[in-house]
């Protein structure tokens, strides 16, 4: 069914087999609004909550449109923070796997050289925050000449986390001739004034906030006083008893502090905050991903870049002081069409924030009554047996994508004067391979790295041990993970 719908938008058969692979069934309403006028290559104001499919539906057309031919960058995709910026680079990748799309994640607090190398190879993507993306641009080492797309993803939060001035000076610096589109759950007045400015006659499209409205999540409040607020928490989540829980507090303290405690009492958990280094972030969001761990205690931080379809509980143990913040919050659970659940504490000196909050979210979150003791000593040995099981992992969405494919290691590189073309003809020209066979290539100096796809990598690492390329016989072997 899903190649019939996805097929509707003039989307090439590579598309179509990777996003199939990857389990999209049909279109969410977002992807049926941006996806055809995107293809026509035109400006876009998409207003869209997180959840609701919008890196797919800027990813396909991206995908579709980009020339594989073409070694230097031709689509930038700004966002806030780093987890989403890698978030969407694997998306990329694997929209893109059957036509060896290239996409690299760029961001601070990781090796400037090391970004430098890697926007020296063929890279048709490149995806960022606003700081080192402007740092790369003003050094030089990130290309723009050739770019065709500008991709703003999450204005509201880049605006909220001060880098809308960022955003600004990289446009400045991009050619005038390409496609913008901007993707905002909210459209405060200064994302508003960057469209008018720097976008020609933009379609607008609105996508109804599903997120926040009772349809999907059910929205309740909490009176407590802060000194009742763990004990608080300890109840909700016995009788609750979530497969996938996120606890979002306001500081990197409070989550140490309420991480330690559940830890101490046996819960399966874990935190995050800005505070950790980033291989520990994104080793503490894979796990969460897989389901390693059941609950995630974490700043606003994890509000993006966490697309995982079945955390049925969100628990703002400290209320949010911005208002928007509520709604990317509480936005992480009820998506892809899911139920979920949002329960938020209050204190009852944070009348003013659920005021604004309630304003903003147009409709008053229900005040539930705190669990009676009865119902949580009665709901405890449940909630003891589902922490203390061996949790059944998930698979990542890119597993039966990449399950086939053999990356292949030769030591030759530019200094040979190798190019991504000549790996492509040599492999293409062995028996039972095809160059839909072939994955995404990366030229280094010394070395090469080449994915063979649909099971065929066996093949022709065996054939290219005794096969030239460009007249050099390379070593070849199978890559390391």
């Amino acid at each position: 069914m899903s190649e019939l719908i996805f097929n509707n938008y003039n989307i090439g058969e590579e598309i179509i087999r990777a996003i199939t692979a990857m389990n999209y069934v049909s279109p969410t309403e977002v992807q049926r609004k941006v996806i055809p006028i995107a293809l026509d290559k035109k400006d876009l104001v998409v207003s869209s909550q997180t959840g609701s499919g919008k890196t797919a539906a800027f990813g396909i057309p991206i995908c579709e449109m980009v020339e594989w031919e073409e070694n230097k960058p031709q689509c930038l995709i700004l966002t806030p923070t780093r987890e989403l910026a890698a978030q969407i680079k694997e998306d990329i990748t694997n929209i893109g796997r059957f036509k060896r799309i290239k996409a690299a994640a760029i961001y601070g607090k990781q090796s400037f050289a090391k970004q430098k190398l890697e926007l020296k190879q063929k890279t048709h993507v490149v995806v960022g925050t606003p700081g080192r993306v402007l740092d790369h641009i003003e050094k030089g080492t990130l290309v723009v000449e050739k770019l065709k797309f500008l991709i703003i993803d999450e204005a509201d939060e880049m605006l909220n986390m001060g880098f809308i001035d960022q955003v600004e000076s990289i446009i400045q610096k991009l050619p005038t001739e390409r496609v913008t589109s901007v993707f905002s759950a909210t459209m405060p007045e200064d994302i508003k004034h960057l469209c008018h400015t720097y976008m020609k006659n933009p379609v607008e499209i609105s996508v109804e906030a599903t997120g926040i409205t009772t349809e999907r999540i059910d929205h309740n409040l909490l009176e407590v006083k802060e000194e009742g607020k763990f004990s608080l928490l300890k109840d909700i989540t016995i009788v609750e008893n979530p497969d996938s829980c996120i606890i979002f507090c306001r500081t990197q303290e409070r989550v140490d502090d309420v991480m330690e405690r559940l830890d101490s009492g046996g819960y399966p958990c874990d935190k995050l905050h800005g505070g950790m280094y980033q291989e520990d972030r994104f080793a503490v969001m894979d796990d969460f991903k897989r389901g390693v761990f059941q609950y995630l205690v974490a700043t606003d931080v994890a509000a993006r870049g966490i697309d995982i379809e079945n955390i049925n509980l969100v628990i703002n143990y400290d209320i949010p002081l911005e208002k928007e913040s509520y709604v990317h919050r509480t936005g992480r659970t009820g998506r892809a069409g899911r139920a979920g659940k949002a329960v938020t504490f209050v204190t009852p000196y944070e009348q003013k924030y659920l005021d604004e909050i309630e304003q903003y979210i147009g409709f008053k979150i229900p005040v539930m009554t705190p669990p009676a003791k009865e119902e949580v000593e009665s709901r405890k040995a449940e909630f003891i047996a589902k922490i203390k099981a061996v949790p059944a992992l998930k698979e990542d969405k890119g597993v039966k994508l990449n399950q086939d494919i053999m990356k292949l290691y030769f030591n030759g590189g530019k200094k040979k004067k190798l190019r991504a073309v000549d790996f492509v003809g040599t492999i293409a020209k062995l028996d039972g391979v095809k160059a839909e066979d072939i994955g995404i290539i990366t030229i280094e100096e010394n070395a090469s790295f080449v994915e063979i796809l649909n099971g065929k990598g066996p093949a022709v690492l065996n054939a290219m041990k005794n096969t030239t390329i460009k007249g050099k016989q390379l070593k070849v072997y199978q890559a390391n993970k």
